[in-house]
């Protein structure tokens, strides 16, 4: 059973490759949706699912595809579009609670069936101080993470969570594993 993650994420290929499934990359070409009445998880998994479908148009396997974005106050963060924009995401963020969804979708190889959905994590930011938030954004460069951070990179950003960690990376892993397992059996 041959597994494409469509996507060229780096965090998600060190989540999968951490779990032990061995995959291909094949970024996704979909182009992603960011429509507001689609609410912040809708919008999470409508992009999942069009990146999944437009790799398995292309090639032969199960696919996974995955799309992380930030909510806070009824607005969607996504990814940064440049410095200024990484450095008012954090401060918005900064000493306050916000959601991160993942969405996902799996399409699985010899069936077609089409599994998606999301997880959501809480997540608690400490207060963070100007100079904190500039050398950050200078250092890690988080312009390809929703909401212009990484859990990972530490600097102190996060208090504490409530959900997944892997979420809060880009791959709920706690729900990609079982449906991994599921294309075993297809």
């Amino acid at each position: 059973m041959k597994i494409l993650l469509a996507s060229a994420s780096p965090r998600r290929r060190e989540l999968l490759s951490a779990a032990g499934v061995e995959f291909e990359v094949c970024p996704s070409s979909a182009k992603e949706t960011t429509d507001a009445a689609l609410g912040p998880q809708g919008i999470a998994v409508a992009n999942a699912v069009a990146k999944a479908r437009a790799v398995a148009d292309e090639k032969e396997g199960t696919v996974i595809a995955a799309d992380t974005v930030v909510a806070v106050d009824g607005a969607t963060l996504g990814k940064p579009k440049d410095r200024r924009q990484a450095v008012s995401m954090l401060r918005l963020l900064s000493g306050r609670a916000h959601d991160v969804f993942t969405g996902f979708c799996v399409i699985y190889g010899v069936s077609h069936r089409e599994v998606s959905g999301f997880s959501k994590t809480r997540v608690f930011f400490n207060a963070l101080t100007d100079e904190l938030i500039e050398r950050y954004v200078d250092e890690a460069k988080p312009f390809d993470k929703a909401g212009s951070y990484g859990i990972q990179d530490g600097y102190g950003l996060v208090n504490r969570i409530e959900g997944s960690y892997t979420n809060v990376i880009g791959l709920p892993m706690e729900d990609i594993l079982p449906l991994l397992k599921e294309a075993e059996d297809e």
